[in-house]
Protein backbone atom coordinates (compact mmCIF):
# COMPACT_ATOMS: atom_id res chain seq x y z
CA UNK A 1 0.00 0.00 0.00
CA UNK A 2 1.12 3.42 -0.71
CA UNK A 3 1.85 5.99 2.16
CA UNK A 4 -1.25 7.90 1.83
CA UNK A 5 -3.23 4.18 2.68
CA UNK A 6 -1.15 3.47 5.06
CA UNK A 7 -1.37 6.64 6.63
CA UNK A 8 -5.67 6.32 6.51
CA UNK A 9 -5.17 2.59 7.90
CA UNK A 10 -3.22 4.05 10.89
CA UNK A 11 -5.85 6.59 11.42
CA UNK A 12 -8.85 4.40 11.20
CA UNK A 13 -7.16 1.57 13.74
CA UNK A 14 -6.30 5.04 16.43
CA UNK A 15 -9.70 6.32 16.32
CA UNK A 16 -11.20 3.11 17.75
CA UNK A 17 -8.00 2.08 20.26
CA UNK A 18 -9.47 1.28 23.56
CA UNK A 19 -6.28 2.08 25.00
CA UNK A 20 -4.29 5.43 25.90
CA UNK A 21 -0.85 3.94 26.45
CA UNK A 22 -1.01 2.38 22.10
CA UNK A 23 -2.97 5.29 21.23
CA UNK A 24 -0.69 7.65 22.45
CA UNK A 25 2.57 5.92 20.35
CA UNK A 26 0.33 5.22 17.47
CA UNK A 27 -0.33 9.14 17.31
CA UNK A 28 2.96 9.95 17.95
CA UNK A 29 4.25 7.44 14.93
CA UNK A 30 1.37 9.08 12.54
CA UNK A 31 2.42 12.99 13.55
CA UNK A 32 5.90 12.02 12.83
CA UNK A 33 5.16 10.33 9.40
CA UNK A 34 7.69 7.16 10.17
CA UNK A 35 6.18 5.26 7.63
CA UNK A 36 8.71 2.47 7.71
CA UNK A 37 7.83 1.63 11.34
CA UNK A 38 3.96 1.98 10.34
CA UNK A 39 4.06 -0.34 7.57
CA UNK A 40 5.71 -2.92 9.98
CA UNK A 41 2.62 -2.82 12.63
CA UNK A 42 0.06 -2.51 9.06
CA UNK A 43 1.70 -5.01 7.10
CA UNK A 44 -1.15 -7.92 8.15
CA UNK A 45 -2.23 -8.86 11.25
CA UNK A 46 -1.21 -11.28 13.96
CA UNK A 47 -1.91 -14.89 12.53
CA UNK A 48 -4.47 -16.84 14.77
CA UNK A 49 -3.06 -20.20 14.93
CA UNK A 50 -2.59 -23.49 17.30
CA UNK A 51 -0.77 -21.19 19.54
CA UNK A 52 -3.27 -18.88 19.67
CA UNK A 53 -1.72 -15.39 19.27
CA UNK A 54 1.85 -14.61 20.30
CA UNK A 55 3.89 -11.19 19.53
CA UNK A 56 5.43 -8.15 20.74
CA UNK A 57 3.54 -5.25 22.42
CA UNK A 58 2.91 -2.28 20.66
CA UNK A 59 0.12 -0.61 18.25
CA UNK A 60 -1.52 -2.13 15.18
CA UNK A 61 -2.81 -5.26 14.03
CA UNK A 62 0.56 -6.66 14.37
CA UNK A 63 1.22 -6.44 18.00
CA UNK A 64 -0.78 -7.50 20.60
CA UNK A 65 -2.71 -4.89 22.26
CA UNK A 66 -6.08 -4.44 23.52
CA UNK A 67 -7.57 -3.64 20.15
CA UNK A 68 -6.30 -7.61 19.07
CA UNK A 69 -7.25 -9.66 21.74
CA UNK A 70 -10.94 -8.05 21.66
CA UNK A 71 -11.46 -9.36 18.30
CA UNK A 72 -9.68 -12.27 18.94
CA UNK A 73 -12.17 -13.35 21.93
CA UNK A 74 -15.13 -11.57 19.90
CA UNK A 75 -14.15 -14.24 17.06
CA UNK A 76 -13.81 -17.25 19.90
CA UNK A 77 -17.22 -15.62 21.64
CA UNK A 78 -18.76 -15.91 17.87
CA UNK A 79 -16.99 -19.76 17.40
CA UNK A 80 -18.47 -21.19 20.64
CA UNK A 81 -21.82 -19.85 20.06
CA UNK A 82 -22.15 -21.17 16.12
CA UNK A 83 -20.90 -24.49 18.12
CA UNK A 84 -23.58 -24.40 20.97
CA UNK A 85 -20.98 -24.18 23.79
CA UNK A 86 -22.89 -21.96 25.70
CA UNK A 87 -23.61 -23.58 28.84
CA UNK A 88 -20.52 -23.51 30.75
CA UNK A 89 -18.22 -20.41 31.75
CA UNK A 90 -15.14 -18.93 29.92
CA UNK A 91 -12.13 -19.68 32.54
CA UNK A 92 -9.88 -16.72 31.61
CA UNK A 93 -5.78 -16.62 33.29
CA UNK A 94 -3.09 -14.02 33.32
CA UNK A 95 0.24 -14.26 34.38
CA UNK A 96 2.11 -11.35 35.25
CA UNK A 97 3.30 -9.70 31.83
CA UNK A 98 2.92 -6.31 31.02
CA UNK A 99 -0.85 -5.55 30.00
CA UNK A 100 -2.12 -9.42 30.96
CA UNK A 101 -4.90 -8.37 33.42
CA UNK A 102 -6.22 -5.59 30.96
CA UNK A 103 -6.47 -8.18 27.84
CA UNK A 104 -8.23 -10.86 30.34
CA UNK A 105 -10.39 -8.43 31.33
CA UNK A 106 -11.21 -7.38 27.87
CA UNK A 107 -11.80 -10.74 27.53
CA UNK A 108 -14.19 -11.37 30.06
CA UNK A 109 -16.04 -8.29 28.99
CA UNK A 110 -16.29 -9.52 25.32
CA UNK A 111 -17.64 -12.82 27.10
CA UNK A 112 -20.27 -11.21 28.51
CA UNK A 113 -21.57 -8.91 25.89
CA UNK A 114 -21.33 -12.07 23.78
CA UNK A 115 -23.83 -13.80 26.44
CA UNK A 116 -21.71 -15.85 27.61
CA UNK A 117 -20.61 -16.15 31.65
CA UNK A 118 -17.22 -15.58 31.99
CA UNK A 119 -14.83 -16.38 35.18
CA UNK A 120 -11.51 -14.64 35.87
CA UNK A 121 -8.96 -16.13 37.85
CA UNK A 122 -8.38 -14.12 41.09
CA UNK A 123 -4.54 -13.07 39.97
CA UNK A 124 -1.63 -13.81 38.26
CA UNK A 125 -1.45 -17.57 38.51
CA UNK A 126 0.54 -19.78 36.76
CA UNK A 127 -0.82 -21.55 33.24
CA UNK A 128 -1.51 -24.96 34.80
CA UNK A 129 -4.04 -23.62 37.30
CA UNK A 130 -6.04 -22.10 34.21
CA UNK A 131 -5.72 -25.71 31.92
CA UNK A 132 -6.82 -27.53 35.80
CA UNK A 133 -9.82 -25.26 36.24
CA UNK A 134 -11.50 -25.63 32.80
CA UNK A 135 -12.19 -29.11 33.72
CA UNK A 136 -12.36 -28.54 37.27
CA UNK A 137 -15.40 -25.87 36.72
CA UNK A 138 -17.49 -27.44 33.48
CA UNK A 139 -15.96 -24.72 31.45
CA UNK A 140 -16.63 -24.20 27.70
CA UNK A 141 -13.24 -22.70 27.30
CA UNK A 142 -10.32 -21.10 28.55
CA UNK A 143 -7.93 -18.22 27.91
CA UNK A 144 -4.59 -17.83 29.52
CA UNK A 145 -2.80 -14.70 28.68
CA UNK A 146 1.02 -15.70 28.34
CA UNK A 147 3.68 -14.94 26.23
CA UNK A 148 5.27 -17.95 28.30
CA UNK A 149 9.32 -17.73 28.41
CA UNK A 150 9.19 -15.34 25.15
CA UNK A 151 11.36 -11.69 25.61
CA UNK A 152 9.71 -9.04 27.95
CA UNK A 153 8.14 -6.95 25.24
CA UNK A 154 5.90 -10.41 24.31
CA UNK A 155 2.46 -11.38 25.47
CA UNK A 156 0.33 -13.93 23.99
CA UNK A 157 -3.14 -15.34 23.97
CA UNK A 158 -3.44 -19.35 24.46
CA UNK A 159 -6.31 -20.96 23.38
CA UNK A 160 -8.46 -24.34 24.95
CA UNK A 161 -11.44 -25.75 24.57
CA UNK A 162 -13.62 -27.18 27.32
CA UNK A 163 -11.59 -30.62 27.00
CA UNK A 164 -9.07 -28.47 28.87
CA UNK A 165 -6.66 -29.27 26.23
CA UNK A 166 -5.12 -26.59 23.08
CA UNK A 167 -6.69 -25.81 20.29
CA UNK A 168 -5.90 -27.62 17.35
CA UNK A 169 -7.14 -27.79 13.39
CA UNK A 170 -9.68 -27.22 12.52
CA UNK A 171 -10.61 -24.88 15.01
CA UNK A 172 -7.94 -22.39 14.73
CA UNK A 173 -9.09 -21.86 11.88
CA UNK A 174 -12.89 -21.76 12.37
CA UNK A 175 -12.04 -19.06 15.12
CA UNK A 176 -9.79 -16.81 12.98
CA UNK A 177 -12.32 -16.82 10.58
CA UNK A 178 -14.75 -15.77 13.72
CA UNK A 179 -11.97 -12.69 13.95
CA UNK A 180 -11.33 -11.78 11.15
CA UNK A 181 -15.11 -11.32 10.44
CA UNK A 182 -14.99 -8.35 13.41
CA UNK A 183 -15.44 -5.66 11.28
CA UNK A 184 -14.94 -2.46 13.90
CA UNK A 185 -14.60 -2.61 17.55
CA UNK A 186 -18.03 -0.87 17.97
CA UNK A 187 -19.75 -3.96 17.29
CA UNK A 188 -18.13 -5.56 20.16
CA UNK A 189 -20.44 -5.32 23.45
CA UNK A 190 -18.11 -4.56 26.59
CA UNK A 191 -19.94 -3.91 29.37
CA UNK A 192 -17.87 -2.83 32.67
CA UNK A 193 -19.36 -5.67 34.77
CA UNK A 194 -21.07 -8.78 34.67
CA UNK A 195 -18.43 -11.18 34.93
CA UNK A 196 -17.21 -13.17 38.05
CA UNK A 197 -13.88 -13.08 39.74
CA UNK A 198 -13.03 -16.41 40.95
CA UNK A 199 -11.52 -16.82 44.81
CA UNK A 200 -8.77 -18.98 45.60
CA UNK A 201 -11.37 -22.04 46.29
CA UNK A 202 -10.12 -23.06 42.55
CA UNK A 203 -6.51 -22.87 43.56
CA UNK A 204 -7.19 -24.55 46.08
CA UNK A 205 -8.44 -27.82 44.57
CA UNK A 206 -5.36 -27.37 42.18
CA UNK A 207 -3.38 -27.65 45.21
CA UNK A 208 -5.50 -31.14 46.55
CA UNK A 209 -5.24 -32.32 43.01
CA UNK A 210 -1.59 -32.12 43.52
CA UNK A 211 -1.10 -34.36 46.46
CA UNK A 212 -2.24 -37.40 43.75
CA UNK A 213 0.79 -37.62 41.73
CA UNK A 214 3.00 -38.83 44.73
CA UNK A 215 2.67 -41.96 46.21
CA UNK A 216 1.77 -42.34 49.79
CA UNK A 217 4.44 -42.11 52.45
CA UNK A 218 7.09 -42.37 49.96
CA UNK A 219 10.10 -40.66 51.06
CA UNK A 220 9.85 -36.58 50.88
CA UNK A 221 13.62 -35.24 52.02
CA UNK A 222 15.30 -34.19 48.67
CA UNK A 223 16.32 -30.30 49.42
CA UNK A 224 16.01 -28.12 46.51
CA UNK A 225 17.17 -24.47 45.20
CA UNK A 226 14.55 -22.93 43.29
CA UNK A 227 13.90 -20.44 40.79
CA UNK A 228 10.71 -18.62 39.26
CA UNK A 229 12.51 -16.56 36.86
CA UNK A 230 10.44 -13.67 37.58
CA UNK A 231 7.17 -15.31 36.67
CA UNK A 232 4.13 -16.35 38.37
CA UNK A 233 5.03 -20.31 39.86
CA UNK A 234 7.09 -19.42 43.16
CA UNK A 235 3.39 -18.73 45.59
CA UNK A 236 1.71 -22.00 44.07
CA UNK A 237 4.87 -24.18 43.91
CA UNK A 238 5.97 -23.52 47.58
CA UNK A 239 2.51 -24.28 48.60
CA UNK A 240 2.36 -27.46 47.03
CA UNK A 241 5.81 -28.05 48.27
CA UNK A 242 4.36 -27.22 51.67
CA UNK A 243 1.66 -29.46 51.40
CA UNK A 244 3.86 -32.24 50.50
CA UNK A 245 6.13 -32.43 53.26
CA UNK A 246 9.01 -31.45 50.95
CA UNK A 247 11.97 -29.21 53.06
CA UNK A 248 11.02 -25.82 51.83
CA UNK A 249 12.90 -24.59 48.81
CA UNK A 250 15.69 -22.37 49.12
CA UNK A 251 14.93 -19.01 46.45
CA UNK A 252 16.71 -17.52 43.88
CA UNK A 253 15.56 -14.32 45.63
CA UNK A 254 16.20 -12.45 42.51
CA UNK A 255 14.48 -14.07 40.47
CA UNK A 256 11.68 -14.85 42.72
CA UNK A 257 8.90 -12.58 42.29
CA UNK A 258 7.15 -11.62 38.99
CA UNK A 259 8.89 -8.79 37.27
CA UNK A 260 8.06 -8.21 33.30
CA UNK A 261 10.92 -6.59 33.00
CA UNK A 262 13.08 -9.95 33.57
CA UNK A 263 15.95 -8.24 34.51
CA UNK A 264 18.41 -10.29 35.42
CA UNK A 265 18.35 -13.03 31.75
CA UNK A 266 17.96 -12.26 28.51
CA UNK A 267 15.54 -14.55 27.32
CA UNK A 268 13.39 -16.11 30.32
CA UNK A 269 13.74 -19.26 29.55
CA UNK A 270 16.08 -22.10 31.60
CA UNK A 271 17.21 -23.37 28.35
CA UNK A 272 18.72 -20.34 27.34
CA UNK A 273 22.32 -19.45 27.84
CA UNK A 274 22.91 -17.51 31.43
CA UNK A 275 19.37 -18.02 32.86
CA UNK A 276 20.07 -20.34 35.24
CA UNK A 277 23.53 -18.91 36.22
CA UNK A 278 21.55 -17.24 39.63
CA UNK A 279 20.51 -20.99 40.16
CA UNK A 280 23.38 -22.29 40.13
CA UNK A 281 25.54 -19.85 42.07
CA UNK A 282 22.37 -20.44 45.08
CA UNK A 283 23.16 -24.38 44.43
CA UNK A 284 27.08 -23.91 45.30
CA UNK A 285 26.35 -21.62 48.30
CA UNK A 286 23.57 -24.30 50.56
CA UNK A 287 24.86 -27.73 48.47
CA UNK A 288 20.61 -28.82 47.64
CA UNK A 289 19.97 -32.27 46.18
CA UNK A 290 18.71 -30.48 43.19
CA UNK A 291 17.35 -27.39 41.04
CA UNK A 292 14.19 -26.77 40.05
CA UNK A 293 13.11 -23.95 37.82
CA UNK A 294 9.93 -22.86 36.48
CA UNK A 295 9.38 -20.79 33.13
CA UNK A 296 7.28 -17.75 33.87
CA UNK A 297 3.81 -18.99 33.34
CA UNK A 298 5.27 -22.07 35.45
CA UNK A 299 4.07 -24.73 32.87
CA UNK A 300 7.35 -26.14 32.19
CA UNK A 301 9.68 -27.24 34.79
CA UNK A 302 13.65 -27.64 34.51
CA UNK A 303 15.88 -29.30 36.72
CA UNK A 304 19.91 -28.85 37.14
CA UNK A 305 21.81 -31.54 39.16
CA UNK A 306 25.22 -31.75 41.00
CA UNK A 307 27.70 -33.42 38.04
CA UNK A 308 31.43 -33.81 39.57
CA UNK A 309 31.94 -30.35 41.47
CA UNK A 310 29.89 -28.76 39.92
CA UNK A 311 26.31 -27.62 38.69
CA UNK A 312 24.48 -28.81 35.06
CA UNK A 313 20.91 -28.53 33.53
CA UNK A 314 19.26 -32.01 32.98
CA UNK A 315 18.27 -32.02 29.23
CA UNK A 316 14.23 -32.51 28.79
CA UNK A 317 14.76 -35.39 27.24
CA UNK A 318 16.66 -36.52 29.85
CA UNK A 319 13.61 -35.16 33.02
CA UNK A 320 10.98 -37.07 30.45
CA UNK A 321 13.60 -40.17 30.84
CA UNK A 322 13.52 -39.97 34.55
CA UNK A 323 10.01 -39.26 35.25
CA UNK A 324 8.76 -42.25 32.87
CA UNK A 325 11.13 -44.62 34.49
CA UNK A 326 9.61 -43.20 38.17
CA UNK A 327 6.05 -43.50 37.04
CA UNK A 328 7.24 -47.44 35.35
CA UNK A 329 8.25 -48.31 38.68
CA UNK A 330 5.15 -46.99 41.16
CA UNK A 331 2.79 -49.27 38.45
CA UNK A 332 1.66 -46.68 36.38
CA UNK A 333 -0.65 -47.81 33.66
CA UNK A 334 -1.99 -46.03 31.20
CA UNK A 335 -0.15 -44.63 27.47
CA UNK A 336 2.88 -43.07 27.54
CA UNK A 337 3.32 -40.23 24.93
CA UNK A 338 5.67 -37.67 23.43
CA UNK A 339 6.46 -35.54 20.82
CA UNK A 340 8.28 -36.35 17.53
CA UNK A 341 10.86 -34.19 18.50
CA UNK A 342 11.89 -35.76 21.45
CA UNK A 343 13.74 -38.78 22.61
CA UNK A 344 13.41 -42.29 21.17
CA UNK A 345 14.26 -43.56 24.55
CA UNK A 346 10.73 -43.46 25.82
CA UNK A 347 9.65 -45.18 23.58
CA UNK A 348 11.90 -48.34 24.88
CA UNK A 349 11.23 -47.58 28.59
CA UNK A 350 7.60 -48.36 27.61
CA UNK A 351 7.71 -51.15 25.72
CA UNK A 352 9.73 -52.67 28.02
CA UNK A 353 7.10 -52.13 30.68
CA UNK A 354 4.23 -53.59 28.20
CA UNK A 355 2.86 -49.88 27.64
CA UNK A 356 1.45 -48.40 25.38
CA UNK A 357 3.18 -45.45 23.71
CA UNK A 358 2.08 -42.93 20.80
CA UNK A 359 4.10 -39.99 18.82
CA UNK A 360 2.30 -37.20 18.29
CA UNK A 361 3.52 -33.80 16.47
CA UNK A 362 4.93 -30.93 18.15
CA UNK A 363 3.27 -29.25 21.25
CA UNK A 364 1.27 -30.67 23.95
CA UNK A 365 -2.16 -29.50 22.25
CA UNK A 366 -1.47 -32.98 20.09
CA UNK A 367 0.35 -34.78 23.26
CA UNK A 368 -3.06 -34.18 25.76
CA UNK A 369 -5.55 -35.36 23.09
CA UNK A 370 -3.88 -39.21 23.10
CA UNK A 371 -6.13 -41.96 24.39
CA UNK A 372 -6.00 -43.09 27.45
CA UNK A 373 -3.13 -40.99 27.87
CA UNK A 374 -0.85 -41.18 31.60
CA UNK A 375 2.14 -39.78 31.20
CA UNK A 376 3.00 -37.39 28.44
CA UNK A 377 5.94 -35.14 27.62
CA UNK A 378 7.99 -33.08 25.19
CA UNK A 379 11.81 -32.06 25.14
CA UNK A 380 11.18 -28.59 25.72
CA UNK A 381 10.88 -29.04 29.70
CA UNK A 382 7.39 -29.73 29.26
CA UNK A 383 5.91 -32.94 31.38
CA UNK A 384 1.55 -34.21 31.96
CA UNK A 385 2.31 -36.24 35.09
CA UNK A 386 -1.65 -36.15 35.73
CA UNK A 387 -3.12 -36.21 32.74
CA UNK A 388 -6.74 -36.10 34.39
CA UNK A 389 -5.98 -32.92 36.55
CA UNK A 390 -4.69 -30.77 33.68
CA UNK A 391 -4.64 -32.02 30.34
CA UNK A 392 -1.23 -29.98 28.96
CA UNK A 393 2.08 -29.24 30.49
CA UNK A 394 2.48 -28.29 33.92
CA UNK A 395 5.65 -27.16 35.87
CA UNK A 396 4.46 -27.53 39.30
CA UNK A 397 3.12 -31.45 39.38
CA UNK A 398 6.41 -31.86 37.21
CA UNK A 399 8.56 -30.71 40.18
CA UNK A 400 6.78 -32.67 42.83
CA UNK A 401 7.47 -36.23 40.96
CA UNK A 402 10.79 -35.47 40.14
CA UNK A 403 11.83 -34.18 43.80
CA UNK A 404 9.94 -37.58 44.82
CA UNK A 405 12.46 -39.25 42.83
CA UNK A 406 15.10 -37.66 43.76
CA UNK A 407 14.12 -38.70 47.52
CA UNK A 408 13.52 -42.19 46.76
CA UNK A 409 17.38 -42.15 45.27
CA UNK A 410 19.10 -40.01 48.02
CA UNK A 411 17.44 -43.01 50.25
CA UNK A 412 19.35 -45.46 48.54
CA UNK A 413 22.70 -43.50 48.64
CA UNK A 414 21.63 -43.18 44.83
CA UNK A 415 21.27 -39.80 42.40
CA UNK A 416 19.15 -38.54 39.42
CA UNK A 417 22.41 -39.37 37.40
CA UNK A 418 22.38 -43.03 38.27
CA UNK A 419 19.55 -43.91 37.75
CA UNK A 420 19.91 -41.93 34.07
CA UNK A 421 23.58 -44.53 33.36
CA UNK A 422 20.97 -47.53 34.31
CA UNK A 423 18.68 -46.56 31.94
CA UNK A 424 21.61 -45.93 29.10
CA UNK A 425 22.73 -49.62 29.99
CA UNK A 426 19.11 -50.88 29.57
CA UNK A 427 18.23 -49.38 26.88
CA UNK A 428 21.29 -47.74 24.80
CA UNK A 429 22.56 -44.26 25.39
CA UNK A 430 20.25 -41.47 23.70
CA UNK A 431 21.78 -38.78 23.57
CA UNK A 432 19.98 -35.54 22.35
CA UNK A 433 21.23 -31.86 21.02
CA UNK A 434 19.48 -29.60 19.45
CA UNK A 435 20.83 -27.32 16.59
CA UNK A 436 18.54 -23.57 16.86
CA UNK A 437 18.73 -20.63 15.04
CA UNK A 438 17.37 -17.27 15.72
CA UNK A 439 16.69 -14.76 12.66
CA UNK A 440 15.37 -11.62 11.99
CA UNK A 441 13.73 -12.01 8.79
CA UNK A 442 11.90 -15.05 8.67
CA UNK A 443 12.34 -15.58 4.94
CA UNK A 444 15.83 -16.92 6.20
CA UNK A 445 13.56 -20.03 7.54
CA UNK A 446 11.55 -20.86 4.39
CA UNK A 447 14.92 -20.80 2.35
CA UNK A 448 16.89 -23.22 4.84
CA UNK A 449 13.22 -25.45 4.76
CA UNK A 450 13.15 -25.14 0.92
CA UNK A 451 17.15 -25.77 0.04
CA UNK A 452 16.33 -28.81 2.40
CA UNK A 453 13.43 -30.04 0.37
CA UNK A 454 15.28 -29.69 -3.05
CA UNK A 455 18.49 -30.91 -1.70
CA UNK A 456 18.16 -33.28 0.77
CA UNK A 457 20.74 -35.00 2.52
CA UNK A 458 21.70 -38.00 1.81
CA UNK A 459 24.52 -39.02 4.96
CA UNK A 460 25.06 -36.42 7.97
CA UNK A 461 28.38 -37.21 10.17
CA UNK A 462 29.12 -40.01 7.55
CA UNK A 463 25.77 -42.01 8.75
CA UNK A 464 23.84 -43.10 5.52
CA UNK A 465 20.22 -41.19 5.65
CA UNK A 466 18.06 -44.42 5.24
CA UNK A 467 14.54 -42.44 4.94
CA UNK A 468 13.89 -38.82 4.48
CA UNK A 469 9.97 -37.85 4.99
CA UNK A 470 8.86 -34.57 4.15
CA UNK A 471 5.82 -34.21 7.12
CA UNK A 472 3.81 -31.45 5.11
CA UNK A 473 2.29 -34.79 3.38
CA UNK A 474 1.87 -36.62 6.85
CA UNK A 475 2.48 -40.00 7.46
CA UNK A 476 0.43 -42.81 8.15
CA UNK A 477 0.36 -41.79 12.28
CA UNK A 478 0.97 -37.85 11.86
CA UNK A 479 -1.23 -35.31 10.56
CA UNK A 480 0.68 -32.84 7.97
CA UNK A 481 2.99 -30.25 9.83
CA UNK A 482 5.92 -27.92 8.40
CA UNK A 483 8.53 -30.07 8.93
CA UNK A 484 11.45 -32.59 7.39
CA UNK A 485 12.18 -36.11 9.80
CA UNK A 486 15.59 -38.13 8.93
CA UNK A 487 16.17 -41.28 9.87
CA UNK A 488 19.99 -42.63 10.03
CA UNK A 489 21.57 -45.75 11.00
CA UNK A 490 21.45 -44.78 14.68
CA UNK A 491 20.62 -41.02 14.89
CA UNK A 492 17.66 -39.32 13.83
CA UNK A 493 17.09 -35.82 12.49
CA UNK A 494 13.97 -33.23 12.67
CA UNK A 495 14.01 -29.91 11.21
CA UNK A 496 11.22 -27.44 11.79
CA UNK A 497 10.19 -23.77 12.06
CA UNK A 498 9.38 -23.19 16.02
CA UNK A 499 5.26 -22.06 15.88
CA UNK A 500 6.17 -19.64 19.23
CA UNK A 501 9.38 -17.83 17.97
CA UNK A 502 11.41 -16.78 14.94
CA UNK A 503 13.56 -19.86 14.82
CA UNK A 504 14.71 -22.63 12.74
CA UNK A 505 14.79 -25.80 15.04
CA UNK A 506 16.59 -29.45 14.17
CA UNK A 507 16.38 -32.23 16.79
CA UNK A 508 18.95 -34.54 16.85
CA UNK A 509 19.33 -37.25 18.59
CA UNK A 510 21.67 -40.95 18.46
CA UNK A 511 21.82 -44.12 20.16
CA UNK A 512 24.89 -45.44 21.08
CA UNK A 513 24.63 -49.56 22.51
CA UNK A 514 26.32 -50.22 25.91
CA UNK A 515 26.80 -53.47 27.62
CA UNK A 516 28.08 -52.59 30.77
CA UNK A 517 28.49 -49.08 33.35
CA UNK A 518 32.29 -49.16 32.34
CA UNK A 519 31.33 -48.28 28.89
CA UNK A 520 29.44 -45.37 29.38
CA UNK A 521 32.48 -42.97 29.26
CA UNK A 522 33.51 -44.15 26.08
CA UNK A 523 29.64 -43.74 24.28
CA UNK A 524 29.44 -41.08 25.72
CA UNK A 525 32.40 -39.46 24.12
CA UNK A 526 31.35 -41.44 21.07
CA UNK A 527 27.54 -39.62 21.34
CA UNK A 528 29.47 -36.28 21.15
CA UNK A 529 30.84 -36.08 18.57
CA UNK A 530 28.79 -37.67 16.05
CA UNK A 531 26.10 -34.52 17.62
CA UNK A 532 28.90 -31.91 16.74
CA UNK A 533 29.34 -33.86 13.18
CA UNK A 534 25.41 -34.12 12.34
CA UNK A 535 25.50 -30.33 13.63
CA UNK A 536 27.80 -29.22 11.18
CA UNK A 537 26.45 -30.84 8.31
CA UNK A 538 23.14 -30.06 8.82
CA UNK A 539 24.08 -25.98 9.42
CA UNK A 540 25.82 -26.49 5.64
CA UNK A 541 23.10 -28.92 4.05
CA UNK A 542 20.60 -25.79 5.07
CA UNK A 543 22.70 -23.15 4.51
CA UNK A 544 22.52 -21.70 7.81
Amino acid sequence: MDDSELIARAQAWLAEDPDPDTREELAKLIESGDTEELAARFSGTLQFGTAGLRGELGAGPMRMNRSVVIRAAAGLAAYLKSKNQTDGPVVIGYDARYKSEDFARDTAAVMTGAGLKAAVLPRPLPTPVLAFAIRHLGAVAGVEVTASHNPPRDNGYKVYLGDGSQIVPPADAEIAAQIDAVATLHDVPRPETGWETLTDDVLNAYLARTDAVLAPGSPRTARTVYTAMHGVGKDTLLAAFERAGFPAPVLVAEQAEPDPDFPTVAFPNPEEPGAMDLSFAKAREVDPDLIIANDPDADRCAAAVKDGTDWRMLRGDEVGALLAAHLVRRGARGTFAESIVSSSLLGRIAEKAGLAYEETLTGFKWIARVEGLRYGYEEALGYCVDPDGVRDKDGITAALLLTELASELKEQGRTLLDLLDDLAVEHGLHATDQLSVRVEDLSLIADAMRRLREQPPTALAGLPVTKAEDLTRGTDKLPPTDGLRYTLDGARVIVRPSGTEPKLKCYLEVVVPVSAKSGLPTARAEATDLLAAIKRDLSAAAGI
